[in-house]
This record gives structure tokens, sequence and C-alpha cells, in this order.
């Protein structure tokens, strides 16, 4: 056997192993791009090493602990992402004023090809899901780096406490500890899991929720979004902190500051085991639609409860693969 044919075959096994890491590493990170950073880190950091990899344990196990350590040296700098809502109060409609945090602030959206696994088993995939939803993302930020590897490791991939304590290189009772204090930690947030009730795949009450919910937005009609909306919808726009809670405020800002909306058209897209759409507003200086949102909706009780529109397109657009513009139609030109 060939060197040549050697490299091939163990970039080939690092490589399948990519999806799966990416989710890790976006679940410790908050950042889709810093999660793709850390993936790559690590593969080329095992692909150098890899001499040294005596098989004690899996492959696969290995390269969790190369991604684990990666992860843990990328959050001493104790940067937690965060949701608008994580960091102020809701701003009554009549004081809303568009003020952008630094990209570092926010808890990023990733599309659900890029860290989902390929499952025929319902129940695996399900669990995935959830794991990536936005308020269960940022319940994790909220924990330390550590307690959040092991709750990632113990409750979404199912390690047992002997392997997560042997890739942490501690005990079983400190991973018994860890796991528990996290636990209580996210038991806390319970309340704001507003994403929960999302069922998969979606049922035909959702998928209905979500035709309605185009209909409405590109006809910009605020009666019939109203309609959609849970009395307590918020609506987020990171990079900007403002946001608004209830209909009336989320409706009054789409037809003021939001007013050029009006008219969008919407493509649907999977982000965060959630239902999303890429949001194409129209472009009044070249004709046709310009990218303008990444919008992903949480759903619950038949209705909308969140509204989340990521503005930076130049970022998300080609992350999930989206053309750059919208040509409009030909009865439109008309």
């Amino acid at each position: 056997m060939t060197n040549g044919t050697v490299t091939t075959e163990l970039d080939s096994a690092l490589e399948k192993h990519r999806p799966e890491l990416t989710g890790y590493c976006y679940r410790m990170l908050g950042s889709s791009f810093e999660a793709e950073d850390a993936v790559q880190d690590t593969l080329v950091r095992a692909w150098r090493s890899y001499d040294k990899f005596e098989g004690r344990s899996s492959l696969r196990s290995w390269l969790y602990r190369i991604a684990t350590n990666v992860c843990l040296d990328m959050l001493t700098a104790g940067n937690k992402r965060a949701r608008p809502m994580d960091l102020t109060e809701a701003t009554p409609l009549a004081q809303a004023a568009l003020s952008p945090r630094p990209d570092h602030t926010w808890l990023e959206p990733m599309p659900d090809a890029r860290v989902l696994p390929q499952t025929a088993d319902p129940a695996e995939a399900a669990v995935a899901k959830e794991s990536v939803r936005l308020a269960f993302m940022a319940a994790l930020q909220q924990l330390p780096p550590k307690q959040r590897a092991v709750l990632i490791l113990r409750e979404v991939l199912a390690w047992r406490a002997s392997e997560v304590a042997e890739l942490l290189g501690t005990s079983v009772a400190s991973v018994n500890s860890a796991l528990q204090r996290a636990r209580a930690t996210l038991a806390e947030r319970e309340d704001r899991g507003a994403d929960a009730a999302v069922s998969d795949p979606l049922d035909e009450e959702q998928q209905k929720l979500l035709e309605r919910y185009v209909a409405a937005f590109e006809g910009y009609d605020m009666t019939a979004l109203t309609a959609l909306l849970h009395e307590d919808a918020v609506m987020t726009m990171p990079p900007f902190d403002l946001w608004l809670a209830g209909p009336a405020d989320i409706t009054g800002f789409m037809t003021t500051l939001g007013a050029a909306c009006a008219g969008s058209r919407l493509l649907r897209v999977e982000a965060n085991g959630l239902p999303a759409f890429a949001h194409y507003k129209p472009d009044p200086e070249a004709g046709g639609f310009a990218p303008w949102a990444v919008q992903v909706l949480e759903i619950s009780d038949g209705r909308i409860t969140g509204f989340h529109c990521f503005l930076d397109t130049k970022r998300w657009f080609p992350l999930f693969d989206l053309p750059l513009r919208l040509e409009a139609e030909a009865d439109e030109v008309q």
C-alpha cells in the first residue's frame, strides 16, 4: 500500500466525521463559523498527529477529544453567545431603535444539513434536532464550558459517564456532578424553551400554519399575520439588540421601520431543527429581490411564538447555499 493510498484513506476516514463534529462544536460554541473553524482545526491536528494515535480508543472518540480541547481553548475568552432577549428587556415600539452589537455577541443560525446526522432512527433524529434549536442552544451558552461538554456528550450524544470521564481526563463522579449542575441550570430556563413543541417532522397543522405565514408575510397582510402570532410572540433581529414582544409591536414595527419589506419573497430553508425561510425584499434600484434575512421560526400550540431574523446576509446566504438575488417574475415586471 502506497503512502498516497494511506493518505487518501485517512482523509476519507477523518472527513466522514465532519458533520457530527460540526454539530458538537456548534453546540459548544454557538457560532456557525467558529464551529466550522474548530472542526477544520480538529481534523488538521488529527491528520498531523495520526502516527501517535495508538488505537486504545476508537478514531471517533479520539476526534471528539481533540475537538473538545479545541472548543475549550476557544471558550477561554469567556464569551457567551446570546439572543437579544438574553441581554436586554423588550423595547416598546415607540422607543424602537436599531443599535448593532459585534458579531461575536450573537448566537448564530446553522443549516440543518451541516450539523444533523443522517440516521434512520426517528428518535435519534428528533433528539439531534431538539439539541440545535435556538432556545436549547441559548441555554447551553449559559453553562460553564466543561459542563456544556458533559451535557452534550451525555444527553445529546448518549456517551457513558466513563467515556466522558476518559475524554475529559477526570473521574466518573466529577462527570456526574457536572451533569447534575448542568441539568439544574437548564431546568431553570425551561420556561423560555418556546420551540420545544415543534414536531419532527412537522405535522399537518404546522405545515398549514407555515403556508398561512408565507401568504401573510408576502402579502404583507398584518391582520392575517396577527392571527398567526402567539400573544407572547417575540421578534429579534441580530445584529441589532432590539427585540419586540407581542403581535401589536411586531406588526407595528413591520409597517413602520420595516415597511421596505412589503412585497418580499420567502424561500423555505432548514435551520436549527426549526422551520426557516430565506427572506428577499424588493430591490428598487436593480429590480428583483435582494437578500435581507434568514428567518427562523419557533411555533407552539398552533401559533408562531418566535420570529428570529438574522440580517447579516453576506455571511448567512452563502452558508445556506442561497442565491444572492431573485429575479422578478414576468407578471411582476409588467
